[in-house]
């Protein structure tokens, strides 16, 4: 078993059971696919009878059963019948049933009947990637162990001998991205520089260009340049990189992957591209995995470029209503020590007047400090009252939004970035009511409507 990577917390438990002469009358490996189930079982198979092992070793008492193409009780009820049968020459007749999760319920019924009470001649070895799907029946009357992932440096480590031995021509970065490809598959690590053996002389060798235009993959060079991007708040450059990987048929789903796999990797660094990291596993499940890409890559842009310093220190992250609720906490008098040197009245704090508010200023600031506040203020109607705002959204939508933390808390840091944070604010989903009685006695009427200017509506028209 020494050729097995990966698994030495199982393999040397075996070994050690074997030599000791314990042979469990059932064993169950478990794991995700091409870790070495299927070999350890042949191996172990092996071992138990004191025969010699390779790959193409066959022997009349080790027998292998797909469960996938004989998961059905008769099936099972022939083998019952055949376990009785001993060993031909070996010491123990061996079953090995590969995913055995694809038995049916009778037969895993037919098959309980036998591991409750088998013959003394018999093993089995059960392997599977699901043992979910398992009943606890059968589980509890084997040894179970479970297999783990390949790490990429095992992975790498075993791929670089199999390359040095077969005379592979490969760099150790392109080693390392198979490996990475493998996704803790040691079979499917070894499927893939097989094929990428094929695609090249041995002059040449495999590089890494070559595996990502063999797989479709973006360079490395477009992931650093995305999440720079990202990191220096460009969008614009974000959806230029996009639309280049798009020309170079690179998919949506394979760039989030890879993106994914960059971020879990800078995590460390660079923790403030969490929500990113967990906004691209939605990726791959969008009917328009292009778009939600963008939209995922932007709005991580825009969320970086936000100030996170001045919402630490504001009472923001201690509340979790309405504006209204914040504005009262931000007007909560707190001592003021006194400053050597000034007098009384210029230790104050001091904001913009209610009545100098501006609406233009604050649509302003919001564009450029949160774009997707100001999509909604934008189309918001204000009404000032003393230090009392209403904004009309116009519908419930627009009004569900703004109450939202997040977007009161950025409302609450604009107002208070202009010097307005003074200000309570209420929201209100409907259009602003008609400035003349006239006007809103004919909307009362009408059930509702929104006054137009007719000076505006022609200059629109114009």
């Amino acid at each position: 078993m020494a050729d097995i990577v990966g698994q030495r917390h199982i393999t040397d438990i075996l070994e050690r059971a074997i030599k000791a002469g314990r042979v469990s009358h059932a064993y169950l490996l478990t794991g995700p696919r091409g870790v070495g189930k299927t070999s350890v079982a042949r191996i172990l198979a092996h071992q138990i009878n004191d025969l010699p092992y390779s790959d193409d070793s066959t022997h009349l008492d080790i027998i292998e059963i797909d469960a996938a193409s004989n998961n059905s009780v008769e099936d099972i009820r022939d083998l019952r019948e055949r376990v009785q049968l001993a060993p031909v020459s070996a010491k123990k007749k061996v079953y090995i049933i590969d995913e055995v999760h694809m038995l049916s319920k009778s037969a895993f019924n037919a098959l309980l009947k036998t591991l409750e009470e088998p013959p003394e001649h018999i093993v089995f070895i059960l392997a599977t990637t699901n043992v979910e799907k398992l009943p606890a029946t059968i589980v509890s009357r084997t040894q179970r162990y479970g297999f783990r992932s390949i790490t990429e440096a095992d992975a790498a480590s075993h791929l670089r001998h199999i390359a040095d031995t077969e005379s592979i021509k490969i760099s150790d970065e392109a080693l390392q991205l198979i490996a990475t490809r493998g996704d803790g598959s040691f079979r499917d690590s070894i499927s893939l520089l097989d094929q990428l053996t094929s695609l090249t002389d041995a002059k040449s060798g495999i590089t890494v260009e070559l595996i990502e235009a063999s797989l479709g993959l973006a360079p490395s060079s477009l992931i650093e340049q995305v999440l720079a991007a990202v990191n220096v708040h460009d969008v614009a450059t974000v959806a230029s990189l996009l639309d280049t990987s798009i020309e170079q048929g690179i998919a949506a789903e394979t760039l989030a992957g890879q993106l994914t796999h960059q971020l879990r990797r800078d995590i460390i660094s660079s923790p403030q591209l969490v929500p990113l990291l967990d906004s691209l596993l939605d990726v791959a499940k969008s009917s328009h995995p292009d778009i939600k890409l963008l939209t995922v890559l932007a709005a991580a842009t825009i969320e970086q470029k936000q100030p996170k310093t001045a919402a630490l220190a504001s009472p923001i992250l201690e509340v979790s209503a309405t504006i209204a609720e914040l504005t009262k906490q931000a007007t909560r008098k707190k001592p003021v020590e006194p400053k050597v040197g000034l007098p009384e009245a210029d230790q104050q704090p001091t904001s913009v007047p209610a009545k100098d508010f501006d609406w233009a200023s604050l649509i302003e600031h919001t564009r450029k400090e949160y774009l997707a506040l100001f999509s909604v203020l934008s189309k918001c109607s204000p009404q000032l009252k003393g230090t009392e705002l209403t904004l009309y959204t116009g519908n419930a939508f627009y009004k569900k939004k703004l109450d939202d933390l997040k977007y009161s808390t950025h409302l609450f840091q604009s107002l208070k970035d202009i010097g307005s944070y003074q200000l309570t604010v209420h929201t209100i989903p409907t259009p602003p009511p008609p400035k003349s009685s006239q006007a809103a006695a004919v909307a009362a009427i009408m059930g509702g409507g929104e006054e137009v200017s007719v000076t505006d509506a022609l200059a629109a028209n114009a």
